[in-house]
């Protein structure tokens, strides 16, 4: 009986103890609630377990916590330390401020510690990481702690995995007890304010370790900076070390050859660039078997590059540029095929190119520039994006074979001053995807072949101080052309001021004394000439007044059968393919929504299609302003009536964008009114958007435009700018996963995005758009389309354009939409930086994506300035640390969706709901502080670490 009666009575204890520890879990979670703004409306019903982001174990006790990405901003409550079963933490990747509780060192049972990537400041709290034995991972990155590294020789963790406090502004040493962490295989230190000398006691206890980073901090070497062996000796047990990273510390001493006696079987990225090495390049590299990105640029380095280090089979970057290298490029070069990035420019390099360079059947970009590289340039070299070969003394002539290697892939050709010579060839016609093509200073002979007038895609072209002859190609003048010099030439003839030319001056043309031309600053040509085009502009006049006198006459006519009820439009019999009777053009019955429209309306309209209301050109006809009888403001989009194939591609452009617009019924993307289809004229007409296009909003209208609207030019500010890439996205989204036809747009950029009067964005221009069926789609009709003529079509025309094209298109690719998703990421960095990809390109020689990580890599303790210095349009700065972390997380987007990989792509679904995250506005209400607190707002230089 007694014994009975103690049961029952410790039964009862542990019911009330149970009952107990609920009330003090709820009571917690809902303190932490009380100290934070954010999506938690649910934390507060009767069920703790079910709230938002809270997970219990199977007594009812809360046993993890995972808000991750939930924009929270506020602080964190020490209260939490009373959910004494908790096992993890996890809130990254919000806006919390204010310090760590050292409240949170009561969580006995915690095994993994998360909060990295928020705005929290002081010191890291010792009794956190040393009373919590238990953990096995604490990622505090990204934030703005400060002090030391805690870790006293009291402190025990043994089952500790990953320890991740990058991008902090931690100082002092690293703490010599961490040897006793045996067990840790991530060490994320870089971009701290960290220093004294690199330890040769700590890691090479550490039996565990596959990735060190210790980059960003003010490291030095043994022997007072003169010695890194000691250092890497001590990571030769580490078998399974993967990546290491000490650049930018300004190491010194040589690399000594124990590097090889590393972890040569999983290896695979070493960062030493950025420092103060001096010495060879040591030959053991080349027993790094499984080595891909090598990085020993900005050192000084002196000596050849070994042939050994050509050796690892899997080697894909190596950068050894801004040392003092001489001698040749081993021909060993050539046994490294996997290679795609090969850059050792300005590094003193001599000799000839090697021919086995056109073995590199992977590579994407080759930096030679400014070296004393000589000799002709191999027949078989070429790259897939950027060939840079400039400033050297290069001699003979440029082979035929380089222009006709890249036809369909190369971005940036530069073989400026060098001593090449001989013609041009007509092979140059064929490099149809490239942008920027700088040929000057060389010793270039002969005219410019008309060929190059077929680069539609050439914003930058520059043939200066050659010895070229003959007249500047008229066809030139069709190109997108931003910038071009012909000067220092013997160019002859006229040259006039139409298309692209339009925007150049007299200093493009400068020393080719037999230039005459309407360019402004220019010499007039002859007198006879002058007096034939007198001739022909006189009689000119005379045919436009008659053709005017007839005009007036027609449209009074017109006027007048109107009043009669009199109506012209073209019989059915001439409307497209689309089904006859009373339809459209869309091929839908007659309605409110698709009223037929004659040519006839189209023409009183727009003023006879006058240039006064011309509004925009493409590649594939104009776009009109017009109002229609009733005052509805339109936009008339007249396609080109060309003969033949050309012929061909528009109407077919026709009939897909009738089709697609047919098909979709979203508010951010473009409603049609109707269609006007003769076998002579084609013509979509839309809703004109006062408010003009992305394109104007960013950088402004063109050259001589009047704002959109009577108020003046919009700014793109932040909220401006979260809107419409909300918009878009949201109009992507519905086009990829919703639509009762899914499509691929394959032309996406800022000009074809369109603002209405309330500055909400639509997508338009399906021109090239393809159609893909989904399962409960039945219309025979567009299934051809997307099968066969639509792919043929697309792939002639690349799937749209340049600067937003995906890569993969360039490499024979089809239309997918990973390619969309690839052209959204760039059109966003477009957004924020105010560049254009293509002068990024041309200005830097790498696109908008590897620019804004250039951003985090080169800035990494100053990031609030880099935002507000790269968000150039913007009206004003953004206003403090929370808006800066909005701009930085849009820039990480866009950099995610602009990846080489079409596989590591977000979909849009999940772009439009990040986008949405940020656009809800919580983070402008809550959580400013002053801008200066951000400035160690930083993400990882590799990208890759979130721990």
């Amino acid at each position: 009986m007694p014994r009975l009666f103690l049961t029952l009575i410790a039964i009862a204890v542990a019911v009330v103890s149970s009952v107990d520890s609920h009330a003090t879990d709820r009571a917690a979670l809902l303190a932490f609630k009380s100290g934070v703004w954010g999506n938690l409306s649910d934390w507060g019903s009767p069920k703790m377990c079910n709230w938002t982001g809270v997970t219990c174990d199977s007594t009812g006790r809360v046993a993890h916590l995972l808000l991750y990405k939930s924009n929270l901003s506020g602080i964190i409550s020490p209260a939490i330390g009373n959910l004494s079963a908790l096992k993890t933490l996890e809130l990254r990747f919000n806006q919390l401020s204010g310090s760590i509780p050292p409240e949170l060192g009561m969580l006995s049972q915690l095994l993994v510690l998360r909060l990295g990537h928020n705005s929290l400041t002081g010191s890291i709290p010792e009794a956190v990481v040393c009373n919590c034995t238990s953990l096995t991972s604490i990622a505090l990155s990204s934030n703005s702690l400060t002090g030391e590294i805690p870790f006293s020789a009291r402190c025990r963790l043994p089952h500790l995995h990953h320890l991740s406090l990058y991008a902090n502004r931690l100082e002092g040493s690293i703490p010599l007890s961490m040897s006793n962490f045996t067990s840790l295989s991530w060490v994320l230190l870089q971009y701290n304010s960290l220093g004294g000398v690199l330890p040769s006691q700590i890691f090479n206890k550490m039996p565990s370790l596959q990735y060190l980073y210790l980059s960003g901090n003010s490291f030095s070497s043994d022997g007072g900076n003169t010695n890194i062996e000691p250092f890497l000796a001590s990571l030769v047990n580490c078998t399974g070390l993967q990546e290491l990273g000490v650049e930018s510390n300004g190491l010194g001493g040589e690399i000594p050859a124990i590097i090889g006696n590393l972890s040569s079987a999983n290896l695979s990225m070493l960062y030493l660039e950025d420092n103060e090495i001096t010495g060879a390049i040591p030959r053991a590299i080349g027993n790094l078997h499984s080595l891909t990105d090598l990085e020993l640029q900005y050192n000084m380095l002196e000596g050849p590059i070994p042939t050994e280090v050509f050796h690892p089979r899997w080697l894909t970057q190596i950068v050894l540029s801004n040392n003092q290298i001489n001698g040749e490029i081993p021909k060993s070069i050539g046994l490294a095929r996997q290679l795609v990035t090969v850059d050792i420019s300005n590094s003193g390099l001599r000799g000839e190119i090697p021919e086995t360079l056109s073995n590199l059947t992977m590579l994407e970009k080759l930096l030679l520039d400014h070296n004393q590289l000589s000799g002709a340039i191999p027949p078989g070299l070429g790259c897939q994006l950027i060939l840079d070969l400039s400033y050297n003394k290069l001699t003979g002539q440029i082979p035929t074979g380089v222009p006709r290697l890249i036809s369909n892939f190369q971005m940036y050709l530069n073989l400026s001053n060098n001593l090449l010579e001989g013609p041009l060839t007509l092979e140059f016609g064929n490099m149809e995807m490239i942008q920027a093509l700088d040929l000057s200073g060389n010793k270039l002979s002969g005219g410019l072949p008309s060929s190059i007038g077929a680069l539609k895609n050439l914003h930058f072209l520059d043939v200066s101080f050659n010895s070229l002859t003959g007249m500047i190609p008229q066809s030139l003048q069709g190109l997108p052309l931003q910038f071009a010099n012909f000067s220092h030439n013997n160019f002859t003839g006229e040259v006039c001021s139409g298309g692209s030319f339009a925007n150049l001056t007299d200093d493009s043309f400068l020393g080719n004394p037999g230039l005459c031309g309407s360019i402004p600053g220019m010499a007039p040509c002859s007198s006879r000439k002058q007096h034939g085009r007198f001739l022909y502009i006189a009689i000119g006049v005379v045919v436009a007044v008659a053709v005017g006198l007839l005009a007036m006459v027609c449209v009074v006519l017109y006027h007048y059968l109107m009043r009669s009820h009199l109506r012209l439009t073209a019989p059915s019999s001439q409307l497209s393919r689309f089904p006859t009777g009373l339809v459209n053009a869309t091929g839908e019955k007659e309605s409110s929504e698709h009223p037929r429209i004659s040519y006839w309306e189209l023409v009183d309209a727009t003023d006879g299609f006058s240039e006064v209301n011309l509004i925009g050109k493409g590649g594939y006809g104009h776009v009109y302003r017009g109002v229609l009888h009733d005052e509805t403001a339109i936009a008339v989009k007249v396609l080109h009536q060309d003969q033949g194939r050309a012929g061909e591609v528009v109407a077919g452009s026709f009939e897909r964008e009738c089709r697609v617009l047919r098909s979709i019924r979203h508010r951010n993307l473009i409603r049609v009114i109707t269609a006007c289809s003769t076998p002579e004229f084609k013509a979509v007409v839309l809703p004109f958007m006062p408010n003009g296009s992305l394109e104007s909003l960013i950088h402004g209208p063109p050259a001589g435009g009047k704002p959109a609207t009577a108020g003046g030019p919009q700014r793109l500010d932040l909220d401006l700018l979260l809107s419409v890439a909300s918009n878009v996205a949201e109009g992507m989204a519905y086009l990829h996963h919703h639509a009762p036809v899914k499509v691929v747009h394959c032309d996406l950029k800022p000009s074809n995005v369109l603002l209405d009067g309330d500055m909400t964005a639509v997508v338009s221009d399906f021109g090239i758009s393809k159609l893909v069926m989904t399962d409960g789609a039945r219309d025979p009709e567009v299934m051809g389309d997307a099968s066969t003529s639509v792919c043929n079509s697309i792939t002639r025309l690349l799937q749209g354009s340049v600067g937003y094209i995906a890569p993969e298109y360039g490499l024979g690719g089809r239309p997918s939409t990973q390619g969309d998703v690839y052209s959204f990421g760039v059109m966003l960095l477009e957004m924020i930086s105010g560049k254009r990809p293509t002068d990024v390109i041309s200005e830097e020689g790498h696109g908008l994506h590897d620019w804004a990580k250039k951003l985090f890599q080169h800035q990494q303790h100053d990031l609030g300035s880099v935002v507000e210095r790269s968000l150039l349009q913007f009206g004003s700065p953004p206003r403090g640390e929370v808006e800066v972390v909005v701009v930085l997380e849009l820039l990480e987007l866009g950099v995610a969706c602009s990846q080489l990989a079409p596989s590591m792509r977000p979909t849009m679904d999940d772009v439009a709901h990040e986008i949405a995250y940020l656009r809800d506005g919580t983070w402008r209400n809550h959580g400013v502080t002053d801008l200066k607190t951000s400035d160690q707002k930083q993400l990882n230089s590799k990208a890759r670490f979130t721990v």
